[in-house]
């Protein structure tokens, strides 16, 4: 059996970075084939950047390094929004976010309290 890798990253070390430089990070360690677990997790704008830099960098030609895709679950903070959260507009990030390649990572299960997954080593 290979063994796999799991990173697991602090919010601190994410709110040190802009939006691009954390889309730019975890794009760049999930085509090294790591599998990341985001302390905090991205907000629904970081989450579309980062399918559509994903989208721009799948192989379909088979020139490049292989990279399918990435696979990527998430907790919503479920606590109800502020009235000055509503007022303004702040969406808070997923509570947690597990994010990997897509040849690597499957998610089997998730509920309100359990994200399920298995790590394919090859």
């Amino acid at each position: 059996m290979t063994d796999v890798k799991v990173n697991l990253v602090s919010s601190q070390k994410l709110e040190s970075m802009s939006a691009e430089e954390k889309i730019s990070y975890i794009l760049r360690e999930v085509k090294q084939g790591e599998v990341l677990v985001l302390e905090r997790g991205l907000t629904p704008q970081e989450q579309s950047q980062l399918i559509e830099r994903t989208m721009e960098s799948i192989d379909t030609d088979g020139k490049k390094h292989k990279f399918i895709g990435i696979e990527m679950e998430g907790y919503r903070d479920d606590g109800r929004p502020t009235w000055l959260q509503k007022v303004l507009g702040v969406i808070r990030p997923p509570r947690m976010t597990v994010i990997g390649p897509a040849d690597k990572l499957k998610t089997i299960h998730k509920d309100n309290d359990v994200i399920q997954t298995i790590i394919l080593g090859k």
